[in-house]
């Protein structure tokens, strides 16, 4: 039987931004119920035991992520929540304290890369107050994620708007070095105890109208991970937002038998001979990161 180091579970797909770097989804926009929620949790649970609470869309836009987290909490996961952070004061009432959360995720980049963001200090200081009070109340773990560089590092006007979000961070820390002077991009460094700084390059999606490459590479698909979108079709990793390759539907069938049928084993075994055998893993440049 496969394990997962996570499962990505899709609890909607919309979204309350509309970010340059992040293609919104053809998919319908719709939202998981709590008895999909549930099903979804128990199909998975002989797999793994954390799940992560995104593929596309804002998580905090759930109306009932407060009855999916003690849901979660119940069947013995721990979720890690990747959001914009736009929504954290209407929604702190209802994942604050939350036993299932073991990690919060901000996106900081989406600030930028949504055209009608305003008042960067006010967003950023309402991030750190949560991470904050939850770290001192908890054993949540807080990244802070800032992934817009270029493969230059960064433009000019990429690190001047770096400059000031880190800027705002080192102040509310009391930090007496500047971020740059750690920080490795790929990876991160350690602000405050369980909250982290991370910078990484920008990615870009994976889409079947890109360009072809010879599809040599590796990837951590159905290996390390596997991924459920709001509508049921399980997808081998958390970059395909579209469900191009759909395995299967996990309303329908049973996950474990998904994860094993053909396609999902041609897939598994083409990356143990570090090729790609799906069109779309083909035309994923995140592939390359891992040889």
């Amino acid at each position: 039987m496969k394990k997962f180091n996570k499962v990505y579970v899709e609890i909607t797909s919309s979204c309350n931004l509309a970010c340059y770097f992040c293609p919104p989804t053809e998919r319908a926009k719709q939202f998981i119920e709590v008895e999909q929620f549930k099903h979804v949790l128990d199909q998975i649970k002989p797999h793994t035991d954390y799940i992560y609470l995104h593929v596309k869309g804002e998580p905090l836009l759930h109306p009932k992520i407060d009855e999916l987290l003690d849901i979660s909490a119940e069947k013995g996961f721990k979720v890690n929540i990747t959001t914009n952070g736009t929504l954290l004061k209407k929604a702190k009432s209802k994942i604050f304290m939350k036993k299932a959360i073991r990690q919060m995720n901000f996106s900081l980049h989406s600030f930028d890369g949504h055209p009608h963001s305003t008042d960067r200090l006010q967003y950023i200081t309402t991030i750190l107050s949560f991470a904050k009070e939850a770290v001192a109340q908890s054993k949540m773990i807080v990244s802070l994620r800032l992934w817009n560089l270029d493969q230059n590092n960064a433009t000019n006007v990429e690190k001047k708007r770096n400059r000031e979000a880190l800027e705002i961070i080192e102040k509310e820390f009391g930090l007496d070095y500047q971020i740059e002077e750690k920080v490795v991009p790929g990876s991160g460094v350690k602000i405050a105890e369980q909250i982290y700084l991370n910078q990484d390059h920008e990615f870009k999606w994976p889409a079947l109208n890109e360009q072809e490459d010879e599809g040599h590479g590796f990837c951590h698909a159905l290996r390390n991970q596997a991924a459920i979108l709001t509508n049921g079709t399980v997808i081998p990793c958390c970059l395909d937002g579209e469900g191009v390759i759909n395995l299967g539907n996990v309303y329908e069938m049973d996950f474990s038998e998904i994860i094993e049928s053909n396609r999902a084993n041609e897939l598994y075994d083409g990356f143990s001979r570090r090729q790609a055998v799906e069109e779309l893993c083909r035309k994923c440049g995140y592939r390359k990161r891992f040889g």
